[in-house]
């Protein structure tokens, strides 16, 4: 006789969600969703809230514009040949007919005057592109200024700032590609400035470029790393980004009933992904309008690629304006050892190039190390609470201005009537002053506004009415700001700059504190100390004054 054995098992899932499907789509619906569990996924998350303000558009219109830029660029892939093979073109543009040129060249020039549509795409690939890194530098920006960027965000912080630099690359060799003499220059200058690397300069240059310049395989290189390689990473870091933003949920501004532990918004479904959907199209045919009406990179008036010519007024898109200005500003040294030249004039500016981009990267690690803060962040930060902060991101600003107008010193020349040497001159020391004249007025005038805001609490806004007291003082009568403008202007936190340690222990022991210790303590009171921030009002202050004086 044999013994019955019992075994639990787990319920099986229902194969569908209803018992008797309305019609066949719901059928194949509930079919689908026994497999994929598409259903639940799509009813935790469709209702997530997400805040309403126009700032937050700012990195929509950075993914708009991707997705535009990926649309436009699989386009424009079907016709362009990267080959820099020589043929005599043959085309419609008559200025050009019998003129060698590589087949680059020519393919481009054909989807600009032969295929339909095709000049109109090409406008607006680029201009999407410029909007792209435009819209990511003011996103970064606005994460910036507004500490978006602390706990639990630094790594999200980190994507966006990869995505920023490779956009630019990206966009670099994506101009690179119609091998005219525009681009050609450019790719030139890129050239130089790997050969000016000591010891592997030379390496870099052939596995970048194949070979000596021109040669044959920049364009089919510079073609698989623009269509392949870079946009293949950024995907894959665009999507990482709205992952940690969907997890982390999305930074709300300060105000009545919004907390850290809360989100205070619109839900994804219907309402955010409705606005989203009209605004994707109106990003959409403001490009394409642009696109239509302003001509950009017109390859034809340029004329193909030879490397005994240098096109005038060779300049790069705006975003890679700042690295031309360091090579432009920068003296012509030269070190010669051991029967090496080491050309200082291009090695300097492209060690300085990464910097001013890392500087703002590495930021948020810097200001977290400073405060200790080791909580989560939701509710953003107004600039002016922060003044160092803000000041420093300004400074920041400025000092790629200054490069800008360096790298166009020639434009800036002979448009403004100006001596080009004096312009120069001027990025030089302005590289050096600039920066710092903009650090200080910008924390004073965040200091003042901080000052007005405090005013503004504790005496109310002015109303215009002039009254005459009893013993003919004339004042002008205060209105009361509402409740929920007294919680916007007095939310922020204002942290305390950190003390050292005492000198000596509970034992008498001297006791001395580190270099690190001691420069993060100075940093601190920079940030948080007497002049780094304002004392906001205290309920105690702005009681004795509104029950004091009866003109209030």
């Amino acid at each position: 006789m044999s013994s019955a054995s019992s075994t639990k098992t787990g319920a099986a899932k229902p194969s569908s969600t209803r018992a008797n499907p309305a019609n066949k789509w719901e059928a194949a619906a509930d079919w689908t969703d026994g497999r994929l569990g598409i259903y639940s996924l799509a009813k935790a998350n469709l209702r997530k809230i997400f805040p309403d303000h126009w700032s937050f558009m700012l990195g929509e219109i950075c993914l708009y514009s991707f997705i535009i830029i990926i649309l436009t660029g699989v386009y424009l892939t079907l016709f362009f040949k990267p080959s820099m093979g020589e043929v005599i073109y043959n085309g419609s543009y008559v200025p050009l007919k019998g003129i060698g040129m590589s087949e680059a060249y020519a393919s481009t020039l054909d989807i600009s005057f032969e295929v339909r549509g095709g000049l109109l795409i090409r406008q607006i690939h680029h201009w999407a592109a410029l909007v792209f890194v435009a819209a990511m530098l003011v996103h970064m920006m606005r994460v910036f200024f507004t500490g978006a960027f602390r706990k639990p965000r630094e790594i999200n912080w980190v994507f966006g700032f990869l995505l920023l630099v490779l956009g630019m690359f990206d966009g670099f060799f994506g101009y690179s590609l119609p091998d005219d003499l525009l681009s050609g220059t450019g790719i030139r200058f890129m050239e130089g400035a790997i050969l000016a690397v000591p010891l592997v300069g030379t390496y870099l240059q052939m596995f970048l470029y194949g070979g000596e310049f021109p040669g044959h395989d920049i364009i089919p290189r510079f073609f698989t790393i623009h269509v392949l390689l870079i946009p293949g990473i950024m995907l894959g870091l665009l999507v990482a980004h709205l992952i940690l933003v969907f997890y982390h949920k999305h930074t709300q501004w300060a105000g009545p009933g919004k907390t850290e532990k809360n989100v205070v918004g619109m839900p994804l479904m219907p309402v955010y992904m409705a606005k989203a959907g009209g605004f994707f199209f109106l990003v959409f045919g403001i490009i394409a309008a642009i696109s239509a009406i302003a001509s950009i990179n017109p390859i034809w008036a340029y004329g193909p690629y030879r490397p005994d010519q240098v096109s005038t007024d060779a300049q790069p898109d705006w975003y890679m304006g700042f690295s031309e200005g360091l090579i432009r500003v920068m003296p012509g040294w030269e070190i010669s050892l051991w029967g090496h030249t080491l050309n200082l004039g291009v090695f300097v500016p492209l060690m300085i190039f990464p910097l001013v981009l890392v500087a703002i990267a590495v930021y948020p690690f810097i200001e977290g190390w400073i405060t200790g803060d080791k909580r989560e962040h939701h509710i953003l930060d107004r600039p002016r609470n922060a003044p160092v902060r803000t000041a420093l991101g300004a400074a920041w600003i400025s000092l790629y201005l200054v490069l800008l107008v360096g790298g166009g010193n020639d434009l800036f020349a002979t448009h403004l009537h100006l001596s080009i040497n004096s312009i120069t001159y001027f990025v030089r020391v302005g590289f050096f002053v600039v920066p710092v004249l903009v650090f200080i007025i910008t924390k004073r005038w965040c200091l003042g506004l901080q000052r007005r805001d405090k005013e503004k609490v504790l005496h109310g806004r002015e109303t215009g009415v002039i009254k005459r007291l009893p013993h003919g003082e004339f004042i002008e009568v205060h209105a009361q700001l509402p409740q929920k403008d007294l919680f916007k202007l007095t939310a922020h936190e204002q942290n305390q700059p950190i003390e050292l340690p005492a000198q000596t222990d509970e034992n008498g022991v001297a006791r001395k504190a580190g270099v690190l210790t001691r420069t993060r303590a100075k940093l601190s009171r920079g940030y948080y100390g007497e002049g780094g921030q304002i004392p906001k009002p205290t309920a105690e202050e702005h009681h004795e004054i509104t029950s004091g004086h009866g003109h209030h």
